[in-house]
Parts: C-alpha cells; structure tokens; sequence
C-alpha cells in the first residue's frame, strides 16, 4: 500500500520539492513549443511565427481539458492513497484512462477535420491561415498523447514521486531539442517539422510515464463494469476543473482575434509573450498542481492545520517569485526581442510586458494557486467562477476598451482585468480552509 507521505514533516519542504520538481516538469512541456517558435523564428518569417500563434490557441483549448482531467484523477488518487484504499485507486485510474484515450481522440479528429474554418475565424489569412492548418491538422489527432503524459505524470505526483514526475517530461525536452533544429532546420519541413517533433517528444513522455508507474500498482487490467462509473466519479471533479481551465484558452481566442487586427508583427509579438510566461513563471504555475496532492493527503486524513500552512507557504512563494521574474526580465528586454526577432509592435509589446505588463502574473499566480485549494477541498465549481469571471468580465470589457489605442492597450487590458480576481480568489481560499468539513472523506 502506498503511504500518505505528505501527512507528514515540513510542509514548507513539501512544497518547495514538489513544485521545484514540478516547475522543471511543466518547463519541460512549455520549452517544446518554445523550441518551436525559437526555430521557426531563425527561419525570419513573421508569417510563420503568426501562425504558430493562431494554430497555438487552438492546441491551448485542448491542453485545457487535459489538464482538467490531470486535476481530477489526480486529486481523486491522492485522497484515496491518503485514506489507503490501494484496490479502488487502482481500479478508478485505469478506468479513467481508457476513457480519457478514447475522448482525447474523438475531440483531436473533430478539431482537426474542422481547423480551416476555425483558424478563418481567428483572423488568419493567406498564407497563415494555410501554415497554422498544417501544424494543427497534424498535431490536433495526437491530443490524447499529451493527456496520458499530464495524467501519468499527475498521478506521480499524487503518491508523493515528485523526481519521476519531473524526469518524464524532461526526457519529453531533450527529445524536443534535438528533433527541432532537426526536423525544421535539417530536413527543411518548417511548421510541420515542428509538428512531428512535438508528437515525438509527447510519445516519450507517454512511454516513460507508463514505465515509472509499473512500481506503484495503480495499472491493471480494465473492469468494463466499473468503466463508466469509475469515470464518472473522477469527472465530478475533472468536468469542472474543465471548465474552469477553458476560460483561459477562451479568453486567449478573443486576445488573438483582436490583436490580428494590428497585423502579423503584432500577433508574432504576443505569441513570443505567450511562449514565455509558462517558462518565467513555471514555478508559480507548477503549484497548481503540485501542492494539489498535499492538501488532498492531508484532507484525506482530516487535519486542517496542515492544509491551511500549505496554503499561506503557496502564497509566499508567488509572491517572491513575481518579484525575482520582474526583476529579471525588466533587465532582459533587448535580448528577448533580438531572440525572437521582433519587429515594430511586436518588439513595442514585448518592451511593455517586461517592464511592467509582466507583474499581473503575480495575481494569476494567486488566482491559480486559490483554484488549486477549491479543487481539493470539493469546492470545483468556485474555481470555475473565478476562471470564467476573469476570462469575460476580467477580459473582454478590458481588452475591448484598450484595443481603442493600439496592440500595448490589448496588453494592458489583459493585464488589469486579472488583479480583482486573483485578490478575491485569494479572500475565497483561506475563508473555504477555515470552515470545510475535515471529516475523512472516504468512498463507499
């Protein structure tokens, strides 16, 4: 039986390991479209560069649900080892697989056999519109690769192996490095190099994350009579995770259509923003679901104190991490342009976003860090009002209005449209940990 090993020793080290490992982890995965964009850019072509943006946004969507899934199972596997029912833990993550393979699948081909009309709609055009096709059409049936890897990786976690977590998407980067400049510099495929390279580097990650659960015996073979049922219970807590994590990519969409209106220099300038952030602030990022396992153990075993500390050390440590980020890339902006090669309103917007856009990710970090907490305590649909009142009220009333003065007033919009919400996140979380019921929440 697996042990619930956060339900014990210092929190503070719980955390710094488990989102450390996780932040290399989730760099791991953001750096393979990094690579992406930093190749296709040597190519000196902002149609390419654009279109990774548009055909991007769509692949955002599907990340969304598969990280929705990756919080379910995940929180559902680590309550479960914390009140040590091994048997069912094994038998609901199996099922749940074979559901997730199968949904990943049906919704990548929906996408794919549809992407010219939706890219149209995002605002590409010509020969944009014709380069995001491609890496979609290719990239878009793989989806279901990308889940088995978060999902693999998420359950890592959630018996307490945060090093193993980390070493499979890191083995998904290093293929990443050295199949890009290969396929898209060395056979001279362009954007669709860069799509069979990223369908390489999620197959590693697959392949290796099966490989290090093998010890943990949470695979067997499946139970079709529980299949549905077993799903089910994990979607109670995924369908709103889900939810909760496609504000973001809708909100992205509606960024995207309104910067393709100051042309491809300024769409290239907010895709190289898009491609950053994740990497800037991974660790902040990576404590949405690494601290998740830590206060499902500890709500598991009914000791509030413990969850309400891994709450206060999450907090602090977005606080000091916005600060150092800033710091850095308030220094940094010249290289970055000259990275990506960035031209007129791309190269305006990147200087804006590292001088000062950059800080409202410091009350995303919050935000995300509050849904982490209403995701494990059984409050999932808080996390799904904050997320989708950010990505409408917090979005498209901001960004309407700046869109008036150019691409750097869509920026500002996104940039204060977060602040309202990631502070009442914030109020909503530590109000939730004082007052939840901590009684053991065991399944029947």
């Amino acid at each position: 039986m697996n042990k619930p090993r956060f339900c014990e020793g210092s929190i503070f080290r719980h955390v710094i390991v488990m989102a450390g490992t996780g932040a290399i982890g989730l760099m791991s995965i953001f750096i393979v479209d990094f690579f992406n964009l930093f190749y296709l850019s040597t190519l000196g072509n902002s149609e390419i560069t654009a279109a990774i943006g548009f055909a991007n946004a769509i692949n955002f969507l599907q990340l969304a649900i598969c990280i929705g899934m990756t919080i379910g199972i995940t929180v559902i596997t680590a309550r479960l080892v914390g009140a040590r029912k091994q048997e069912l833990a094994q038998r609901i993550v199996t099922c749940f697989l074979v559901v997730t393979t199968v949904l990943m699948l049906m919704i990548g081909i929906c996408i794919a056999s549809s992407r010219y009309s939706i890219l149209y709609t995002l605002g590409a055009r010509d020969k944009v519109l014709e380069q995001a096709s491609h890496f979609t059409g290719i990239v878009s049936p793989f989806s279901f690769l990308i889940a088995l890897g978060m999902i693999t990786s998420g359950l890592l976690r959630a018996v307490g192996n945060a090093r193993k977590s980390m070493n499979i998407t890191v083995l998904g980067a290093l293929v990443a490095a050295l199949l890009d400049p290969l396929f898209i510099l060395g056979f001279h495929l362009g954007i669709k190099g860069a799509a069979i390279s990223t369908i390489l580097s999620r197959l590693t990650v697959v392949t290796f994350g099966f490989y290090f659960l093998i010890p943990y015996n949470l695979l067997q073979k499946p139970n079709w009579h529980y299949l549905l049922h077993d799903s089910y219970r994990v979607f109670k807590i995924s369908f709103p995770a889900i939810l909760t994590n496609l504000a973001s990519p809708v909100a992205s969409l509606f960024i995207v259509r309104t910067m393709s209106r100051f042309g491809n220099n300024a769409i290239s300038g907010q895709t190289a923003i898009d491609r950053i952030v994740p990497l800037a602030f991974s660790f902040i990022f990576a404590l949405t679901g690494s601290v998740g396992p830590i206060i499902s153990q500890n709500f598991g075993a009914g000791i509030r104190k413990r969850v309400y500390k891994t709450l206060t050390v999450s907090l602090k440590l977005v606080l000091f991490c916005a600060f150092c980020t800033w710091i850095f890339f308030f220094f940094s902006e010249r290289w970055i342009i000259k990275l990506f090669s960035l031209k007129a309103e791309g190269a305006e917007l990147m200087e804006l976003f590292c001088h000062w856009v950059i800080l409202s990710n410091l009350f995303l970090g919050l935000l995300f860090v509050s849904n982490t907490v209403f995701n494990n305590l059984e409050y999932p649909l808080l996390s799904t009002l904050f997320n989708w009142g950010r990505a409408t009220l917090g979005t498209i009333p901001f960004i309407w209005i700046g869109s008036a003065y150019g691409p750097k007033g869509v920026l500002i919009g996104q940039a204060l449209g977060v602040v309202p919400f990631g502070i009442l996140s914030v109020i909503c979380s530590f109000y939730i940990v004082k007052h939840v019921k901590m009684d053991r929440p065991f399944f029947n």
